[in-house]
């Protein structure tokens, strides 16, 4: 068992570090024995410094911090020690606890909404966290909640002290969280996934008032995320975690960029990224994290290490130091990592190609297409005119009578030819889903149409449906809401066979070839969805979408939901499913990252519309709308430096309600270049003129009556 141990970094001050945690040991009693869920596991911070905790799902970030903050549940087994100011956490009752949570320690957890209480307003709330501690009149809390909100960068913030939390859009929501937690001035701020499930703009704002959140108080910070862009750009140390201990740690510098630990070179190598070009594989991990039920001896991480030895499979390495005292490692074979990268270790294959060759003699179909015609040179095989949908809001009561309308479409046109991948990319609301439910007609347009290979499909009876939905498919976001509980994964996959009466055709040996050509294992096919992790049941969602053979796919945020590794070998797989059998995607994302990874072109919506539009290529170098441009500067890039150095353009606010958008440029509510470079008549031009879709040459389009060019990244 291998124990961690990182020397704390000598303070300017003089002080010794606010968080202490020596050789912490988390177990969870199951009924086939404990799970370790943390296992020696020893770090400390200074005051003001920040340390980020990464790993995937399941390493025992969250579990540290819930020990640190004595907000396990009573089963749980904690040994060793965690310190705050050098007072014991560990084994303090509920009411020692009290003082010392929200007061020296405070914690922010993932999910803003499930952390505020529903029926009390937000001020309220903040003006609580400030009574629990300190002897003053609730008008004066309520005077320093007020303060608060306009700390973290809520607009109005009077106003919005009176709003319920179900009032607030989830960065609202996130940023007063972040108020609570900085409402005493504490030693140490736990951030527990503060971003995950936000829109790149909003993630950009809650990390902006975590970073003010930090320098107003002079706190510690632990930053716990599986985004190593986010990483990379907020922290001054990185601990890196799997199977619920300490792998590798060091200076941000040191881990992006001399790791010494196969795991870590993985993760820095799964991620997709909008400083580099489309054109190369990502190397993703092979394989899922042990049990940590009776886990073997050895490395945690051998059966997913190409390094791995019989030594690595006998003895758990310990945290060794590498480069320095403030660099260490857990790998026998760490001297030989210097100057490795993912690419030297990892393999990018995620296609059993004769398993796909196999399945195309069962269904007569030809798999190698490649070089026939490039991307968008074919006709498109489905295309989109003046698509409209409008959703009737309707008033209170018994009645119910429609008061007006929410404008989710509104003249959206767009193609997408065989073999080629067209990305629709915005922010939560901006129409990208409703979008792709319109051009497989799951949802019948107020207006527009829709035509696959020049058919319209609008008006067509469900019977008349039912024989092109073996060419047009769905993946959704969430693969264990989109797959039957009760049925088996063969039986998922067979069914739309059944459906179509293909199964009597060698159904049962498609289904086993569909789940090799996706990286699954044919003799799991009589498990269920439950027994598979998330890249596995996204994967098994694939398997079915591919089972009619269609010829496109839509995909709504196929891979938002997993963990960096797993979503790089799910991201190899759809490219490599295109290559062999000449899909056409259609790509929802919020992630321009992964979008300049997999798509030839990008369609960016916002509030309803298509702003931009062009080549992957074209928008990345040369974006020409201010909302193309505010969404790539907010993606993070994993590199320390490039991170730290580049240009910001921050917006503020949240995207206006698409039942009353404003007059004009949607957007210029919104645009930093309409608040800080137009003039007043330029300025009124954009308030009552909307923009056209205009071409700016070679298929790049964008609309903005003062379109000006510049690189994303």
């Amino acid at each position: 068992m291998s124990t961690t141990e990182t020397n704390p970094i000598d303070s300017t001050t003089g002080q010794g570090p606010v968080l202490e945690i020596e050789n912490l040991h988390v177990g969870f009693p199951t009924d086939d024995g404990v799970a370790q869920a943390v296992r020696g596991v020893s770090l400390s911070l200074q005051r003001g410094e920040a340390l980020g905790i990464v790993g995937e799902s399941g390493s025992g970030k969250s579990v540290t911090s819930m020990a640190v903050m004595g907000l396990l549940p009573g089963s749980a087994k904690v040994t060793g020690s965690a310190k705050v100011l050098g007072q014991e956490m560990v084994g303090l009752d509920d009411s020692e606890l009290s003082k010392v949570r929200g007061n020296r320690i405070a914690m922010i957890f993932q999910d803003p909404l499930t952390s505020l209480n529903p029926v009390y307003t937000v001020g309220y709330q903040l003006a609580e966290a400030v009574l629990a501690h300190h002897k003053m009149s609730k008008r004066a809390a309520h005077e320093r909640a007020v303060e608060l909100l306009d700390i973290v960068g809520i607009p109005n913030p009077r106003q919005r002290a009176d709003a319920y939390p179900h009032e607030l859009s989830g960065g609202m929501r996130q940023r007063v969280v972040i108020g609570i937690a900085m409402a005493n001035d504490p030693d140490v701020i736990i951030a527990d996934e503060p971003t995950t499930a936000l829109d790149v703009t909003v993630q950009a704002q809650v990390m902006e008032a975590l970073e003010l959140a930090r320098k107003r108080t002079n706190a510690a910070l632990m930053l716990i995320t599986h985004d190593l862009g986010v990483i990379a750009g907020h922290v001054d140390r990185v601990g890196v975690m799997y199977a619920g201990t300490m792998v590798e740690s060091g200076t941000v510098q040191e881990v992006f960029y001399e790791s010494r630990m196969p795991y870590t070179l993985g993760l820095i190598g799964s991620l997709p990224r909008t400083d580099e070009e489309r054109g190369h594989r990502l190397t993703p991990i092979n394989g899922t994290p042990p049990s940590l039920v009776n886990l073997p001896p050895g490395c945690p991480f051998a059966p997913r290490c190409p390094m791995a030895t019989d030594l690595c499979h006998r003895e758990e390495p310990l945290l060794f130091p590498q480069l320095g005292d403030s660099h260490a490692a857990a790998c026998h074979y760490s001297d030989q990592l210097e100057g490795k990268t993912a690419d030297d270790l990892f393999t990018s294959s995620t296609v059993d190609v004769e398993a796909m060759q196999a399945l195309a003699n069962v269904t007569g179909q030809d798999t190698d297409t490649r070089g026939v015609q490039g991307p968008g040179e074919a006709p498109p095989i489905l295309r989109a005119e003046g698509l409209v949908k409008h959703f009737p809001v309707r008033s209170k009561g018994i009645l119910r009578r429609k008061v007006g309308d929410t404008h989710a479409v509104c003249d959206v046109s767009l193609e997408v030819s065989q073999g080629e991948t067209l990305a629709l990319v915005g922010e939560s609301g901006c129409g990208k889903s409703t979008t792709a439910r319109l051009l497989l007609q799951l949802l019948s347009p107020t207006a527009g149409e829709v035509y696959y290979e020049d058919r319209p499909l609008s008006g067509l009876s469900r019977t008349q449906l039912a024989p092109l939905r073996a060419d047009l498919q769905i993946v959704f976001q969430d693969p264990l809401a989109s797959l039957d509980p009760r049925m088996n994964i063969a039986e998922i996959i067979a069914e739309p066979l059944r459906i179509h009466g293909r199964y009597s055709r060698g159904g049962r040996s498609q289904v086993r070839e569909l789940l090799s050509t996706v990286g699954l294992n044919p003799e799991h096919a009589n498990r269920y969805p439950h027994e598979f992790s998330g890249g596995q049941r996204q994967r098994i969602g694939i398997a079915r979408a591919l089972a009619l053979r269609p010829r496109a796919l839509v995909l709504d945020e196929p891979v938002s939901a997993l963990d960096v590794s797993i979503q790089a070998g799910v991201i190899n797989l759809l490219e490599d499913l295109q290559e062999q059998l000449d899909l056409a995607y259609v790509f929802v994302s919020h992630d321009l990252s992964v979008v300049r990874h997999i798509s030839h072109r990008v369609a960016v919506m916002y509030l309803g519309k298509v702003v931009e539009t062009g080549t992957t290529e074209a928008l990345f170098t040369n974006a020409a709308h201010p909302y193309t441009q505010v969404l790539g500067s907010a993606i993070p890039i994993p590199d320390p430096i490039k991170e730290r150095s580049r240009e910001r353009i921050m917006i503020t606010g949240d995207v206006p309600s698409p039942a009353d958008p404003p007059s004009g440029c949607r957007f210029r509510t919104r645009c930093p270049k309409f608040a800080n470079q137009l003039s007043p008549d330029e300025q009124q031009q954009c308030i009552t003129q909307e923009p056209e879709l205009m071409d700016r040459g070679q298929g790049h389009a964008s609309a903005c009556h003062f379109a000006e060019g510049r690189p994303l990244v």
